[in-house]
């Protein structure tokens, strides 16, 4: 309900988007959190996953893509589900999103997960999958908040994240 209300409020992000995942440990194994940020910071999207797979590649690009439209060119590193996701998606949808493939143009996300993990580490971890959803898109969207990309935000932090859940 407040990742959909963050969603409808989310200032416009830019056309050039950086793609990446990054690993979480929830009940003692690894899930895959697929992020995007674009080229200046901005949160664009984010997606927990079971699976570093294409297919849960794809489904993160089309969750993106519906919330903000679609890029001009998404730069990813050397992950081959981020590439053929990217190829399956412009099949079937008849588009030409450009694609790069280029560790460096990626620091941004990378550092930008550095948020999530360090939120993460301070907790004792999660031990079921549907909490570490829930509460993943409740940093995420403090985050997004905290980064200023609310339309309309109220006077703070807490005033603006309060407005979202009511």
């Amino acid at each position: 309900m407040i990742e959909a209300n963050m969603h409808r409020r989310k200032r416009q992000v830019c056309s050039s988007w950086r793609m990446d995942e990054t690993y979480i440990k929830v009940g003692g194994k690894d899930r895959y959190l697929y992020r995007a940020v674009d080229k200046h910071g901005n949160t664009i999207d984010f997606l927990l996953t079971k699976r570093r797979m294409k297919g849960s590649a794809q489904n993160f690009l089309n969750k993106a893509i519906g919330n903000n439209g679609i890029p001009r060119v998404i730069n990813i590193d050397k992950s081959g589900a981020n590439k053929e996701g990217i190829k399956t998606f412009n099949r079937r949808n008849f588009k030409n999103v450009n694609w790069r493939q280029c560790k460096y143009l990626n620091n941004i996300v990378e550092q930008d997960h550095r948020n999530i993990k360090r939120r993460i580490t301070i907790s004792t971890g999660f031990k079921d999958f549907q909490s570490a959803q829930r509460t993943l898109a409740g940093i995420e969207v403090v985050n997004i908040i905290r980064k200023n990309q609310i339309i309309n935000p109220k006077s703070n932090t807490y005033k603006t994240f309060h407005s979202l859940v009511a």
